[in-house]
């Protein structure tokens, strides 16, 4: 086969984005393309056209999203742009192109009401506008793509980049001494550094070179499971900062958008066909923390 000659990463500028970015020289047999918004706007039909007018891409990994939860549900018309839109766009160009698809989407497709992790395969039910944007996204994909794509769904997504969860915690532990958590929203937490490399697991895999293969779905996440509660205790002991924790529950911290109380994500099938290594939340948080000490937060 024909060495893959472009990577096109959108969404340079997230977690995602960035994480890839900081791997891409472990990897020298890709060109890897970075976009960010201002070079790659998908709010934007005439900014999609004009980026590919000139430029082809062997693979496409799509990290670009409206991911303010809360915001969507005030700005529908723009998640539904980015999140759906956008992306059936980027699916029309691959195809053209002949390129392969690899989109990341989410946890929030389900209702969040069942008690085991969920696989591929299990009812889709958004409880807001963000999920039901992610996931009109992977129809798009699957609508116009028969083959060549990957659809990879994630869940609570943190890094050393961006604003995130654990970033967060570490601010606010070190001017309070105490914090009220969720404890009733149980998940699994995800490093993006995991989720990068993972990526390049899948690109550089037997499966996915082959010139035409099935588009799929498959769910990565770290391993085990935690609450929000547990993974800002974990954050505190890991950076040895001395805040306490109250554990609430979600009615006593309401949101616009309706979280889903039970997100565990089943990795079973991105383990056995692409052998991608799924690390305990536990190990790649304590890596994260290690990497964010003694930086300006």
């Amino acid at each position: 086969m024909t060495k893959l000659r472009a990577i096109l990463v959108t969404g340079s500028t997230g977690q995602l984005g960035q994480s890839i970015k900081a791997i891409v020289a472990d990897y020298p047999d890709y060109e890897f393309v970075f976009a960010n918004r201002q070079q790659l706007d998908l709010s934007y039909e005439t900014s999609i056209t004009n980026f590919f007018e000139d430029q082809a891409f062997d693979i496409i990994i799509n990290c670009a999203a409206h991911t303010a939860v809360d915001k969507a549900e005030s700005e529908p018309e723009l998640a539904n742009q980015i999140n759906h839109l956008a992306v059936q766009k980027l699916a029309n160009i691959a195809k053209q192109q002949n390129a392969k698809l690899i989109h990341i989407s989410t946890d929030y497709v389900f209702n969040g009401k069942q008690y085991r992790p969920y696989v591929e395969t299990d009812t889709i039910e958004p409880q807001g506008v963000y999920g039901q944007t992610k996931f009109s996204g992977e129809q798009a994909i699957q609508n116009t793509l028969k083959h060549n794509a990957i659809i990879i769904r994630t869940s609570w997504v943190y890094s050393e980049y961006g604003n995130n969860f654990v970033k967060t915690m570490l601010k606010f532990g070190q001017v309070r001494d105490s914090l009220n958590v969720i404890y009733d929203q149980v998940g699994t937490p995800t490093y993006a550094k995991d989720l990068a490399k993972a990526i390049m697991c899948i690109i550089q895999g037997r499966a996915f070179k082959q010139v035409d293969f099935k588009t799929s779905i498959l769910h990565f996440s770290n391993e085990g499971v935690c609450s929000w509660y547990d993974l800002a205790k974990m954050i505190f002991e890991l950076a040895n900062i001395q805040c306490h924790v109250n554990a609430i529950e979600t009615r006593e911290y309401p949101t616009p958008a309706k979280r889903p109380h039970y997100s565990v994500l089943n990795n079973s099938k991105i383990k056995q066909t692409y052998q991608v290594a799924t690390p305990y939340w536990k190990d790649s948080l304590k890596e994260c923390v290690i990497a964010l000490k003694g930086k300006a937060l």
